[in-house]
This record gives structure tokens, C-alpha cells and sequence, in this order.
């Protein structure tokens, strides 16, 4: 039986993994986006993903967002997170501490985009319509703040980057 689910959940995340790297293949406004899943399907607090891509249009303005994969077994409705962005010299142009719902609070029900099993995908805003002050390279860390040094049921977290389309 255990056998049974373990090939269910890799068949499941091969399905999904596929379909998605169609899809952002496609993805014209996209300037960068990619995602750490975490093992154990927990994201501990010493684990800091951080995410580097680089800017060569400061004429362009872009939205920033963080990715969130996470499963059935996530036991809160809220996941507040703080993001850290900074430039090719390592100097934080600006963190924010924010939260979001990943369920309803009232009914339980799960939100995000729900591909094959119990995963749900939510992409959520961190900066809009921000233009980069030089071109080089930038990056953005993201910190789990739920006041707990294992935070089951996150599977995978990411950053997307993409071009403005209301210029």
C-alpha cells in the first residue's frame, strides 16, 4: 500500500512538473522564475531560499511574487513570510514581513490552484510596477516566520519575476 502512494505522489509530481515547464516555456512577460522544494515536505526556519536573476532594462517595470506549493497537511490557514531583496552587492533595498491565506478560515477550504492529489499552488504579490535602479544582477530570500522550526505541509516555495504589462 505504502508502495501504491509513494509511486502515486512521484507519477503525481512528474505529471505536474511537465505541465508546468510547458507552460512557463510559453511564458513571454516571464524574466525569471524558479522554485526549491523542500525534502520531508517541511520548510524549517534555518532553510532561507534565496533566488538570483538578472536585470538588464531599468526602463521596464516588473512585478515581484512569491511561489508557495503546499499540501493537506499544512495545519494553520495563514503562512506569514518575510522576503529580502537586494542588489549584486549584497545591500537589502527593502524587506517586508507579509501574510497570506493558503485556506478559508472559517470552512477549512484550501485556495491555490490544485493540480493532482492534496498540492496547491498559490502565487502571491511582493512588489509591483518596481523598476530596478541599475542593471546587474539581484536577488530575493525568502524567511518562514510561523514561530515554528518545522513548518509541515510546505512542499516547494519560488520567486517569479515578470515584465509590467500596465505601462
Amino acid at each position: 500500500m505504502k508502495v501504491v502512494r509513494t509511486w502515486r505522489m512521484i507519477s503525481t509530481f512528474i505529471i505536474v512538473s511537465l505541465g508546468t515547464s510547458c507552460l512557463i516555456s510559453c511564458d513571454s512577460n516571464r524574466l525569471y522564475e524558479d522554485n526549491v522544494e523542500f525534502a520531508d515536505r517541511s520548510w524549517k526556519v534555518i532553510e532561507e531560499p534565496r533566488f538570483e536573476f538578472s536585470v538588464s532594462d531599468t526602463t521596464t517595470r516588473y512585478n515581484l511574487y512569491y511561489n508557495i506549493r503546499n499540501s493537506l497537511d499544512y495545519p494553520y490557514a495563514r503562512i506569514f513570510i518575510t522576503w529580502h531583496l537586494y542588489d549584486s552587492t549584497g545591500k537589502e533595498l527593502s524587506k517586508k514581513l507579509i501574510y497570506n491565506d493558503l485556506f478559508d478560515q472559517k470552512t477549512g477550504r484550501p485556495f491555490g490552484e490544485s493540480g493532482l492529489g492534496d498540492l496547491y499552488d498559490h502565487r502571491f504579490s511582493i512588489l509591483n510596477q518596481l523598476r530596478f535602479p541599475s542593471t546587474g544582477k539581484y536577488s530575493i530570500k525568502l524567511d518562514q516566520l510561523m514561530r515554528q522550526d518545522t513548518l509541515k505541509g510546505v512542499i516547494a516555495v519560488g520567486v517569479r519575476v515578470e515584465k509590467d504589462l500596465n505601462q
